[in-house]
C-alpha cells in the first residue's frame, strides 16, 4: 500500500459513514456488504463503525478506494437542491416501495403457507413485513402531504426572498423527529428479517417463490438503506439549516 494509500485510508477512518455516503452514494454497496448501517447509524465514523462489527478496517478501506477506481460517475445528491431531492425520493425510492409492497406481500404469505410447516422463520417473517409494509406505506404519504410540501414552500420562500411563516406544526424538526424514529422502526423490522433468513439465504429445499422472495427482500433492504440515507443524512438536516435561515431573515 503505497503512502497515499494510506494516507487517504487514515482520513476515511476519520469520516462518518454519512459523509462517505454523501461523497459517493455507490459506497452504499461496500457498506451492504460488510454489515455497516449507513443510514439509521450514519453519524459513527468509519473506524468506530467497524469496530462495532470486529471487522478489519483495511479490508474497508481497500474496497471503498477501488469502487471509486473503477466506478463510471456517481450521484453527489447532497449537490441537489432539496426541492429536487424531494421529489427524486419520491419518482425513485417511494416509487419503488409502492411497486414492490404487493408483490412481495403475495410471495411471503405463499411462502409462508407452504413451507411454515418445515421453516417456522417464514410465518414469522412474512409477519414482520407485513408491519415493514405498513408502516412505509403510513410514513410516505405524511411525507408527502405535509413534510416534503413544506420543504418545498421553504425553498420557494428563499428563492423569492419571501416572509416566512412557521408551519401549523411549529417547526420543521418535529416531522423531521417522527420520520426518523419511523425509519428506524422500519430498518429494525427488516434487519430481524435478514437474521431470521440467514442473510437472505434460501433452504436447500426453497421452491422458485421462496428464492424470489429472499432475492426481493435483500433488494428491497438495500433500497431502503438509500432511501433513508438521502433523508436523515442530505435532506433533513439541510431542511432544519433552511428554517434557521428563513427564521432569522424574517425576524
Amino acid at each position: 500500500m503505497s503512502n497515499q494509500t494510506k494516507t487517504e485510508g487514515s482520513i476515511l477512518l476519520t469520516k462518518t459513514l454519512a459523509e462517505i455516503a454523501k461523497e459517493n452514494i455507490r459506497s452504499a454497496i461496500v457498506f451492504e456488504e460488510f454489515g455497516l448501517d449507513f443510514c439509521c447509524r450514519g453519524n459513527r465514523t468509519l473506524k468506530d463503525a467497524c469496530a462495532d462489527k470486529d471487522i478489519e478496517t483495511e479490508k474497508v478501506v481497500l474496497r471503498l478506494n477501488d469502487l471509486k477506481e473503477n466506478g463510471n460517475g456517481h450521484i453527489q445528491a447532497d449537490d441537489w437542491s432539496l426541492d429536487f431531492l424531494a421529489d427524486y425520493i419520491i419518482n425513485n425510492h417511494h416509487q419503488y416501495v409502492r411497486r414492490m409492497v404487493p408483490i412481495l406481500s403475495l410471495h411471503a404469505d405463499k411462502v409462508a403457507a407452504v413451507h411454515g410447516k418445515n421453516h417456522p422463520e417464514t410465518i414469522l417473517i412474512a409477519d414482520l413485513y407485513l408491519a415493514v409494509r405498513e408502516e412505509l406505506e403510513m410514513h410516505m404519504m405524511k411525507e408527502e402531504r405535509i413534510l416534503f410540501p413544506q420543504i418545498k414552500q421553504m425553498v420557494l420562500t428563499q428563492k423569492e426572498n419571501g416572509q416566512f411563516s412557521p408551519p401549523p406544526f411549529g417547526s420543521i424538526q418535529n416531522p423531521i423527529r417522527m420520520m426518523e424514529y419511523e425509519h428506524t422502526n422500519a430498518g429494525d423490522g427488516l434487519q430481524k428479517i435478514r437474521e431470521l433468513s440467514n442473510n437472505f439465504t434460501h433452504p436447500e429445499d426453497a421452491c422458485n417463490t421462496f428464492k424470489a422472495l429472499y432475492s426481493e427482500l435483500k433488494e428491497f433492504e438495500e433500497d431502503l438503506h438509500k432511501h433513508i440515507h438521502l433523508e436523515n443524512n442530505i435532506l433533513f438536516p439541510k431542511s432544519v439549516i433552511l428554517e434557521e435561515k428563513l427564521l432569522q431573515t424574517s425576524n
